[in-house]
């Protein structure tokens, strides 16, 4: 394995305080995302379906999330015991 070199100047990242927890950010990317099921959303966040819709809904515009669930709703892909 070669060896890293990094700039004089290099500072390493702080870890992180939540210490990998999602952020709500994360959360709506995932939900956004059509190929990752809200089961695996559960098992990463521990959030269900219901409180994930809630926090799209606080965090989108109205068009925006009436076109995300329109888009998934009953979406195979957003289920995985559908797939």
């Amino acid at each position: 394995m070669t060896e890293r070199t990094f700039p004089d100047d290099f500072v390493p990242a702080a870890p992180r305080e939540d210490k990998g927890k999602l952020t709500t950010s994360e959360i709506v990317a995932m939900a956004w995302d059509d190929e990752t099921s809200f089961d695996h959303i559960t098992s990463q966040s521990g959030l269900s379906e219901s409180e994930v819709i809630k926090i799209m809904r606080g965090h989108m515009k109205p068009s925006s999330f009436r076109m995300w669930r329109k888009r998934v709703n009953g979406r195979a892909s957003k289920h995985a015991n559908k797939l």
